[in-house]
């Protein structure tokens, strides 16, 4: 459709199996892409084998293993359209996910649109408890607990990662709960409430079960956005408090495990954070009666 040169970026890792499901359910879609980028890093199986010669009119990117992050921010920089569409490898699009995304943004402008999903774990469809609901709009408090915004089911603006920046390649997870922070800190989201992928999990190199404690990445990508100096008010108040949380959770499990010292840096760093808040409020009535 005119004004919409969609670029598909698909990082992969000895994923060579589900990719192909991936990749197909790019051919089926109704709207096709410009482009579709896969980048594969450093994977030791077929992958390069499959995406070569089964799909030789993708372009095929290949780098060391550096992570999630950093295939996808070179597939981004790699990318001629003006829009960005993620797929991970073990995901698969819907055929009419990328239509249905061009036609809410035709009529409702935003820079970043993302869809419902269907969740697959262990080979069977489950339901989402309610704390996984999507939603529009100014999200930003809604983001602060978990990821809410699947990468799979993101198409975006590449102006919109012009201004917030890229994936944080020093985040080993959780790199997509950062930049989702980071985006609806400064703009409403465009949602589709009836799913447009199917989200597969339950297998075992899936992030969340190769790192324990993802909420030390979470608590990582809170302090970046509480000092950015973008919120104010009530978002950085929700997210300061947020950071609390967390930091009491983390000092919580480290106890439970016998790692004392560590649970003692925790409640440090939150005695720290609620000083910052008493602080910052301070300053603020001040401001006001000044």
């Amino acid at each position: 459709m005119p004004g919409f040169r969609i670029s598909v970026v698909v990082p992969t890792f000895d994923r060579a199996g589900p990719l192909q499901r991936a990749l197909e359910s790019i051919r089926c879609q109704t709207l096709q892409p410009l482009e579709v980028i896969v980048v594969d890093d450093g994977s030791m199986d077929g992958t390069r084998s499959l995406v070569c010669g089964s799909y030789p009119e993708y372009r095929y990117l290949h780098q060391e293993n550096r992570g999630v992050s950093s295939a996808r921010n070179l597939g981004i920089r790699a990318a001629s359209g003006d829009w960005i569409a993620l797929l991970d490898s073990d995901d698969q699009w819907l055929p009419g996910r990328l239509a249905a995304q061009v036609a809410l943004l035709q009529r409702e402008p935003a820079l970043l649109c993302h869809t419902d999903e269907i969740w697959i774990r262990n080979g069977r469809r489950v339901n989402p408890m309610k704390k996984h609901r999507k939603q529009g709009g100014w999200i930003f408090r809604h983001c602060l607990p978990r990821c809410v915004i699947s990468p799979s089911a993101v198409l975006m603006h590449r102006s919109l990662l012009d201004e917030v920046g890229l994936f944080d390649e020093s985040l080993p997870a959780c790199e997509d709960y950062d930049l989702w922070l980071r985006v609806c800190a400064r703009h409403p989201i465009a949602f589709i409430p009836q799913p447009q992928i199917r989200k597969y999990g339950g297998h075992p190199d899936q992030l969340s079960r190769r790192h324990w404690g993802m909420d030390r990445f979470r608590v990582r990508a809170l302090e970046k956005i509480i000092h950015s100096g973008v919120l104010v008010g009530d978002d950085l108040q929700a997210a300061i408090s947020m950071r609390v949380e967390k930091l009491g959770i983390l000092a919580n499990g480290a106890a439970r495990r016998g790692r004392h010292e560590e649970a003692e840096r925790y409640r440090s760093a939150a005695a720290r954070c609620l000083q910052d808040r008493v602080d910052r409020g301070a300053r603020r009535r001040e401001g006001n009666t000044g």
